[in-house]
């Protein structure tokens, strides 16, 4: 499976991800990841920036209106038709393009960073993908990314509950067994009952990777990891979200920021 096949599969689940998504329904982006992503992201304004696999452009937004020059791409022209409209409704200066990771289409050294929100993940050439993120920045820009937590992202995963339904441990394993496309299906955790025997399931490849195995890869490329991120919610956020407390055991996410250094080729 290329990044082609994995394309077609995120267009089909486009629609139905961005109304729900729109809906309220993400809540573990909405009320954890990104707040955490951008608690990590230094300083943007006035600077020139690019998101991969920027979805229906909510994160791409808030990059905007912390005062970047946004330009964004993804792979899913009905993600980027949905992104359009809301840039025409609400115009924020964002450039949105349909384009893949792995073949960026803007020339060397043209942003001053790049961000990836829980993109880079759903890419079977990581490699190619980091090392385009690379070829477009500046030397001295950076690329910050969320993916799921390779600790607690595995193969074999089990949320394990008390009887009163709350989270005391996440059980994992198969840890170092690789698997590459395998199609998970599934929907927001906080879609009522109801409507989760409605709508359309996303059906998205998977790509595991260990913890190792990623850093490894930002290095490689030429970044010099700056800073390391594992969001977790504090009890009021919580109390407003009750989906949220299993992510108080176990790290669910993991946000990376590389700085390409100003002597870099």
């Amino acid at each position: 499976m290329d990044h082609i096949e994995v394309g077609r599969y995120w267009n089909e689940n486009a629609e139905a991800w961005t109304r729900l998504a729109r809906a309220g329904y993400d809540v573990y982006r909405d009320y954890l990841n990104t707040p955490g992503f951008f608690a990590m992201l230094p300083e943007v304004r006035g600077l020139k920036g690019l998101d991969i696999g920027c979805g229906e452009g909510y994160n791409t937004r808030q990059l905007a209106q912390a005062g970047a020059a946004m330009t964004a791409v993804d792979i899913s022209e009905v993600f980027i038709g949905y992104a359009r409209e809301s840039e025409r409704e609400t115009p924020l200066g964002i450039d949105y393009q349909v384009a893949s990771a792995v073949e960026l289409p803007f020339e060397n050294e043209s942003f001053d960073f790049s961000t990836a929100f829980m993109s880079l993940l759903d890419i079977p050439e990581t490699e190619k993908a980091l090392a385009e993120a690379y070829r477009v920045l500046r030397p001295g820009g950076f690329l910050q990314f969320s993916i799921t937590h390779p600790c607690f992202d595995t193969p074999h995963r089990r949320n394990l509950r008390d009887e009163m339904g709350k989270t005391y441990a996440i059980e994992v394993g198969e840890y170092f067994r690789p698997y590459r496309g395998r199609v998970s299906e599934w929907t927001f955790t906080a879609l009522p009952e109801e409507q989760r025997q409605a709508v359309r399931w996303f059906r998205t490849p998977c790509f595991y990777r260990t913890l190792s195995s990623w850093l490894n890869l930002v290095i490689k490329t030429g970044f010099a990891i700056e800073e390391i991120g594992e969001p977790t919610p504090d009890d009021a956020t919580v109390a407003k979200c009750h989906h949220l407390q299993d992510a108080q055991v176990v790290a669910y996410f993991l946000h990376v920021r590389g700085r390409k250094t100003a002597l870099a080729g």
